[in-house]
This record gives C-alpha cells, structure tokens and sequence, in this order.
C-alpha cells in the first residue's frame, strides 16, 4: 500500500512505529557501573503516568517512575520492574536518579535541591 493510501490513523501508527525502530541510545552510569539504553520515544501511556504523579506533587516518585519506564538493557528489555520503585526510591543515590531522569527524559529536570524543598 503506498503512503498516499494510507489512512490518517495508519499515517500516525507508521511515524511511530519508525521512531521506535530508530535504535537505542546509550548512557553510562559510572556509580553503578553499567550501561543504561534508552529511546527518544514513549508510549503516551508511560508519560501519562509520569504527568500524572508530578501533578499531584510526587516529583521524586515521577522520576523514579521515568527510570523504571525508560531505562533499557542493550537488547531494549526494561532494567527495572515497578517491584522495584521502592528500592529505587529509598536505597539509591537521589543525584544518580535524577541525573539518570534528565538524560532518558533528554530535557531539563529540577535539581535534588528543588527537590528537598517540596
């Protein structure tokens, strides 16, 4: 089917669908030692959920939960699974995390100070 053919809705599923198959970018985390990959795309499902706890003041937990949704191994399977949050929250570097947030979020995040005050 040529792309003329193609109906808005399909229009939209293929630009999507390419700049998912656009590959992984890699960050190093040097305090844990390891590689994390990451897309420059998400589902509007996943943001949503991040929107959503920065909306009712959960800014740390928004982060975390960017983490937990972006971050990738090198074959594109997630690092971490919701069961995980709470380790991330309580038992890792706070600067880790959100400096981790701010390059899979590819964006300006607040800092940990920011942070501490809400």
């Amino acid at each position: 089917m040529s792309s003329k053919n193609l109906s808005p809705i399909q229009r939209v599923q293929n630009h999507f669908q390419a700049k998912l198959a656009g590959g992984l970018k890699k960050t190093h985390v040097e305090e844990w030692n390891m590689d994390v990959y990451y897309r420059t795309t998400t589902t509007l499902k996943q943001e949503a959920q991040i929107v959503e706890l920065s909306t009712q003041g959960k800014s740390v937990e928004a982060l975390v939960v960017a983490v937990i949704n972006k971050a990738l191994d090198e074959h594109g399977k997630p690092l971490f699974q919701a069961a995980d949050k709470a380790a991330l929250m309580n038992e890792a570097d706070p600067g880790v995390i959100l400096n981790l947030a701010r390059i899979l979020n590819g964006g300006e995040l607040p800092t940990v100070e920011e942070l501490e005050k809400n």
